[in-house]
């Protein structure tokens, strides 16, 4: 009997800085190669049999956590690619608790350190790289957003399959 196919958690920012990302993907990602959306990548690798136990954490962990505000502080080299940069101290929190739970099942890329970012090009030439980093820093403003949702996916191989949505749904600290 094969392994389930293992999971992936992203977190879903506002339609505004989605349309913004997927833009910045779509023009610099090479296009043989972009077979899924802009994304911020929380966990690489958690184990597609603990399904049941991961979507119900996500259940719990997301009803109890209000939209998250991000800050898309601007771009960063990843040698071969660009991405955008992402600060948000709720958010390194949120990860951090999820992290804690599932550390028997992290992989080595998810036990390292987290980076938030959204890659808009990867698996360039690093010239190709650097001059978008630089046409980026030139005339990309930071901005700020939100996360609403996070989202569990399926990777098998090819574009990733959805596993889940878990909209944040908590009162804002001091709403009401």
């Amino acid at each position: 009997m094969t392994e389930p196919a293992p999971l992936i958690l992203s977190l879903e920012p506002d339609a505004t800085s989605l349309a913004r990302l997927e833009a910045l993907r779509r023009a610099h990602f090479p296009p043989e190669r972009n077979r899924i959306p802009a994304h911020l990548t929380l966990f690489h690798a958690l184990p597609g049999a603990a399904l049941g136990a991961i979507t119900a954490r996500l259940a719990a962990v997301a009803a109890a956590t209000p939209v998250l505000p991000l800050a898309f502080t601007g771009p960063r080299s990843l040698g071969r690619g660009t991405a955008i940069a992402v600060d948000s101290a709720p958010l390194h929190r949120l990860r951090a608790g999820l992290a804690e739970a599932w550390r028997p099942w992290l992989g080595a890329q998810d036990r390292q350190g987290f980076r938030p970012h959204v890659t808009v090009q990867n698996k360039v030439t690093p010239e190709a790289a650097l001059a978008l980093l630089a046409a980026l820093r030139q005339n990309l403003p930071p901005w700020e957003g939100t996360a609403q949702a996070l989202l569990l996916w399926h990777y098998r191989g090819g574009p990733w399959e959805a596993a889940g949505r878990f909209p944040f749904t908590a009162p804002a600290p001091g709403a009401g």
